[in-house]
């Protein structure tokens, strides 16, 4: 009895201990596999004025850490939205020992980039702004650059960014402008014409919150200064009107666009917030935000359609020196110079571009638009907004002469017509997409 007992103990034993074993050896492959293969070496290839080191310290991939392709994808499209680069993608490759090496291959943009605005002055005479930019200053991304500007008085401007100075979040901001315009400004019984002179600096400092948030905040001190430029002025009308200012603004953006060179596709919003202190009278200190929501979708292999939604508000409403105007460079195309001043405003601008032709850097594009919105004058309730009367509708086509390899290397030319009660209708020449 006592030998038969033992043999089936020794049974009972023996057989889970080749049940684990079989486990043991079944999931050993299953654990290797498991795990992730590294990453062995970071390679750039293309690089010719992008300094190498800013681009590794803006990669989330990292050496002798897991391989990752969201965090890969991740690196090619924030190197995509860099100005300095046109086109990049990521190569991937096994080394000998099963590891990853990751290239990063980059197709650079000419980053010195002149630019042109003509138009017509509010007082008939031609106007034309003259610019320089270099996008991609000491290989780091920064910005500097400046402007002169001939709409009958001159002015000039200066700027300079850099937006990962500190670290690869942090970075600082500045500019210098004087900005002298001539300015129809729109009475109840008439419009006086005036010599508008803005002159301050700024400073400002950028910081990314995350890939698809950043914000910036800076002060801005300047003066403002308006003197009647008719020969002969009511004395019921101002003559002349002056304020020293300092502007605190805030901004901060949301970005989630995909852009693939003439193309692009996500969305965008824009807030930008700032408060006016320091004046006084028709100069009084205001609160001004300005938000921006832009939408892109592909539409099959050579289309894209366009639309920006931009609403404005200011809290100082009594003055018919009011900070927003319809203008054809910045919401109406077709609808003239400053034709209305308010405190409020609506836009929509919508449009379908199509590439017509592409061969190489150049791409011609079409495109067709509509843009609508309006304007809320001056001493005007805030539901004037939504009255038919201040709706203004125009549309019409355009073309864009594109080159591939310069960033923002886009000639613009758009033929807008009033709908409706609007009968104004023009060209609009620009620089760079509408939006």
């Amino acid at each position: 009895m006592f030998t038969i007992k033992n043999r089936q103990t020794h049974s009972i034993v023996k057989k889970p201990m080749k049940q684990i074993i079989y486990l043991c050896l079944f999931l050993l492959p299953c654990l290797v596999f498991a795990q992730k293969q590294q990453v062995e070496r970071i390679t750039f290839k293309g690089l010719k004025k992008v300094d190498e080191s800013l681009l590794r310290r803006l990669i989330k991939t990292e050496v002798a850490s897991p391989y990752d392709s969201l965090k890969v994808a991740t690196d090619v499209e924030r190197f995509n939205r860099l100005p300095a680069i046109a086109k990049a993608t990521a190569i991937i490759a096994e080394v000998r020992n099963g590891d990853i090496e990751v290239t990063y291959d980059i197709v650079e943009n000419f980053t010195i980039i002149p630019g042109i605005r003509i138009s017509e002055a509010n007082d008939g005479s031609f106007a034309f702004r003259l610019s320089v930019f270099e996008f991609n200053f000491l290989g780091q991304s920064q910005i500097v650059g400046g402007f002169y500007q001939r709409d009958v008085f001159n002015s000039y401007g200066v700027y300079w960014e850099a937006p990962f100075l500190f670290t690869n979040k942090l970075g600082l901001g500045a500019n210098y402008i004087k900005d002298v315009t001539f300015e129809p400004i729109y009475f109840d019984t008439t419009t006086l014409n005036y010599k508008k002179d803005r002159a301050g600096a700024e400073i400002y400092g950028l910081y990314e919150i995350d890939f698809h948030n950043k914000a910036e905040l800076g002060i801005n001190i300047f003066k403002e200064q308006y003197a009647a430029n008719d020969t002969e002025i009511d004395a019921t009308f101002p003559n002349n009107l002056e304020a020293s200012k300092i502007a605190v603004r805030a901004e901060y953006e949301t970005n989630f666009l995909d852009i693939d060179y003439q193309y692009v596709s996500g969305f965008r919003n824009l807030l930008d917030a700032r408060y006016i202190n320091g004046g006084e009278g028709l100069l009084d200190d205001s609160f001004i935000g300005v938000n921006t929501t832009e939408y892109f979708k592909r539409i099959g292999s050579r289309g894209n359609w366009a639309s920006r939604l931009q609403l404005g508000f200011a809290s100082f409403n009594e003055s018919e020196f009011a900070p927003f105007t319809v203008d054809n460079q910045f919401n109406l195309r077709g609808a003239g110079n400053d034709i209305v001043r308010g405190t409020s405003f609506i836009f929509i601008n919508t449009e379908y571009r199509h590439t017509l032709l592409e061969r190489g850097w150049f791409v011609l594009q079409g495109n067709a638009f509509v843009d609508g919105g309006a304007l809320r004058e001056a001493r005007q309730p805030l539901d004037n907004l939504v009255s038919g009367d201040a709706l203004e509708v125009y549309s019409g086509v355009g073309v864009r002469f594109i080159h591939k390899r310069i960033f923002n290397a886009v000639i613009r030319l758009d033929y807008g017509v009033g709908l409706g009660a609007s009968q104004n209708s023009g060209l609009v020449f620009g620089i760079g997409q509408y939006f």
